[in-house]
């Protein structure tokens, strides 16, 4: 497979596919990002945002941050 899954604080932000970053296009990274484009991670997949600004910790744990209260709760492990 090659991607990679990213959790930030036990919720799923985005992740790694064909070497791009890209995330869930809540309205919060959609502020950050305005001009971000929308991408496909893989065929038949939902579009997502591409970060391009990766190079930079303070942007990223600021995006992350501004994302985590939109994204979904963790679903429960089954016992």
């Amino acid at each position: 497979m090659g991607e990679y899954i990213i959790y930030y604080r036990d919720k799923i932000v985005g992740g790694i596919y064909d070497d791009r970053l890209l995330v869930k296009p809540v309205s919060s990274a959609l502020a950050l990002m305005p001009n971000a484009s929308y991408e496909l991670p893989y065929q038949g997949a939902r579009e997502m945002l591409l970060v391009d600004n990766v190079d930079s910790r303070e942007f990223l744990t600021r995006l992350f941050d501004a994302m985590y209260d939109e994204l979904p709760a963790p679903k429960k492990k089954m016992q």
